[in-house]
């Protein structure tokens, strides 16, 4: 198995994403962000919640383009303004245990072409070139899971999960030793990452 990977320099970044959002809403409304914030206050946008109004109803702006605006309004998340490392010992500050499961298989995900991690403040998403095909979150006191956008059957540790409509993350393999991290899994992760580039 490789070693742990440093996270600071395989993790995505959270400015991409932001800058992203910021070049989507000049696209999509040919006005860049500062013009955006400046009609929004002279709105009298106070909230979220009007802000998302004013923007989808008077403007037909929604979606990750809106969260440019509201991000630049009214604060970034909170998980936005870590680095990964931060990030990462959060999730396993309590549970010391369980992290070398999870850094096993993002030590295979920085070994992999075409996979970039992403951090959250409670899990790890996995993206392929066209979108995420896993996330591995610390589900309880003894369990990392490894949730995945994969078709195909569940059988022996590949179970099926069930989802709410439209959440296609319905195939996960449970673990909680590094042991589980084996050829089994790896190819498991291999496939959906095939199956979503």
């Amino acid at each position: 198995m490789a070693e742990t990977p440093d996270l600071k320099s395989v993790a995505g970044t959270w400015q991409h994403m932001v800058d992203s959002n910021q070049e989507l809403l000049l696209r999509k409304s040919g006005h860049d962000l500062a013009w955006w914030v400046e009609r929004a206050r002279a709105a009298g946008v106070r909230n979220d919640a009007e802000l998302r109004r004013w923007m989808s109803e008077e403007h037909g702006i929604s979606g990750y383009a809106r969260f440019a605006v509201a991000w630049e309004l009214f604060g970034y998340p909170d998980f936005m303004l870590h680095d990964a490392d931060e990030l990462m010992d959060g999730q396993y500050q309590q549970h010391p245990q369980l992290r070398p499961i999870a850094d096993a298989v993002l030590a295979w995900a920085s070994e992999t072409e075409g996979v970039h991690i992403q951090l959250r403040k409670g899990y790890v998403s996995l993206h392929a070139p066209r979108r995420k095909f896993a996330q591995v979150t610390r589900t309880n006191n003894t369990t990392v899971d490894v949730a995945l956008r994969l078709d195909a059957p569940a059988a022996g540790r590949l179970e099926a999960v069930k989802v709410r409509e439209g959440d296609f993350f319905d195939r996960r393999v449970r673990l909680q030793s590094l042991d589980g991290v084996d050829d089994e899994l790896l190819g498991y992760l291999a496939q959906a990452l095939e199956q979503n580039s």
